[in-house]
């Protein structure tokens, strides 16, 4: 009988074949932890992301979280809000191709040019005041911004007799504190009546009569009821020029000039940044009892955290002004995306404000009424949120 022998596969494994596959691998996971760290520590504005997932993650709210959490484990879904129940096709598409299903918008303005203008969120509207409306600040051309041609003024008497004359003194004042900052990232914003032979929107620009007089008004007035107010005229379009930036840099040259007065006054807790709107007086502009105001509209950045404080903030002053002066307060915008700056340096205080003042046809008698009108809403809720801080801190009373 023949002695039967099982066959068998011989394999040979080189050690130093084995010894180049793991430093390979190491060598990957350590281009892989590199890179990763080089992108995470890149400032913002220059990280590699993706829109689209972007804005899908930020409208991820703590609803649809519960929800989430509720398809694995349905104890959730039992006391789960139903009319805040997600939908999952909407949320793919906005996930995928940044599209929402709710709003038409979304889709158009890929395809029409400059529709993207109009991609912010109405939060809070007065009547009248909807999407096609809503503020729009166009860049100036370039002449116009390197000022290489200013227009001629006029009707320059209409400012000086809109001076506002001294009244009491206020109950209530912070004393020399300054509590209030108000500057202008667009400094040279201007208004048509006073820029001779202009007509063009987009030509209202002016290195002298401009939005920083607005500022002084606002100041006045607040100042007449106890609220200590600096304004600050740095002109960041000066700036931009001097640096040969463009007119979308405006918010990095202005920053630092933020930051440096609240370092320099610790005591410092509004920030107001003043604008004027591009469109026309029709929109821009309302009769209240019997006299002409310049509507106001606050724009809110909603790419930063903490934006909801701003946003109360804004939708709170919004509700005081049209409830004392019906109509004066158009909207309160929320702007995000690739189209606008979208924190407008408000992730620096979540009482940071952006406020457009009137549009290209407003007067300064309108704007000064409406800073006026301002002032006296704005002390009113600085004086309350203040007795309400005062309770707060009093130390409780012993048994």
């Amino acid at each position: 009988m023949k002695n039967s022998r099982s066959s068998g596969l011989l394999v040979t494994i080189q050690g130093s074949n084995v010894i180049k596959v793991i430093i390979s691998m190491l060598m990957f996971m350590m281009l892989i932890f590199s890179i990763s760290g080089l992108l995470t520590s890149l400032r913002p504005e220059y990280r590699l992301s993706s829109n689209s997932l972007n804005q899908a993650s930020n409208h991820l709210t703590g609803a649809v979280l519960f929800h989430l959490m509720g398809w694995e484990n349905h104890h959730f879904l039992q006391v789960a809000d139903k009319s805040s129940k997600p939908s999952v096709a909407n949320m793919m598409f906005k996930a995928s191709a940044n599209i929402n299903l709710d709003d038409p918008r979304s889709l158009l303005g890929r395809e029409l040019p400059g529709f993207s203008f109009y991609d912010g969120k109405i939060i809070a509207a007065s009547e009248g005041s909807d999407y096609t409306n809503m503020p729009v600040e166009s860049a100036p051309p370039i002449e116009i911004m390197k000022a290489e041609r200013e227009a001629a003024l006029q009707n320059l008497d209409d400012i000086e007799a809109a001076e506002n004359p001294p009244g009491n003194p206020p109950p209530s004042s912070t004393g020399g504190r300054k509590v209030v900052y108000v500057y202008f990232t667009h400094t040279r914003e201007s208004y048509l009546p006073y820029l001779k032979g202009v007509t063009d929107a987009d030509r209202a620009y002016h290195s002298q009569i401009n939005v920083t007089k607005i500022g002084d008004r606002l100041k006045e007035s607040l100042e007449s009821k106890g609220v200590g107010t600096s304004v600050d005229k740095t002109d960041v379009m000066g700036i931009l020029n001097n640096k040969g930036l463009g007119f979308g840099s405006a918010y990095k040259e202005s920053r630092p000039v933020v930051q440096q007065a609240m370092a320099g006054n610790k005591e410092l807790q509004y920030f107001i940044d003043i604008h004027r709107d591009s469109r026309r007086k029709a929109e821009t502009t309302k009769v209240i009892n019997g006299q002409s105001y310049a509507r106001l509209a606050f724009v809110i950045g909603a790419e930063h955290s903490n934006y909801e404080k701003n946003l109360a903030l804004a939708k709170d002053l919004h509700e005081r002004l049209n409830k004392k002066y019906p109509g004066i307060s158009r909207s309160v915008i929320e702007k995000q995306g690739k189209q606008t700056n979208g924190k407008f340096n408000q992730d620096l205080s979540g009482n940071a404000l952006l406020i457009e003042f009137g549009g290209v046809d407003n007067t300064f008698e309108e704007l000064y009424r409406s800073a006026e009108a301002l002032a006296d809403v704005f002390s009113e809720y600085y004086w309350q949120a203040e007795k309400v801080d005062a309770t707060n801190e009093q130390p409780a009373s012993s048994q």
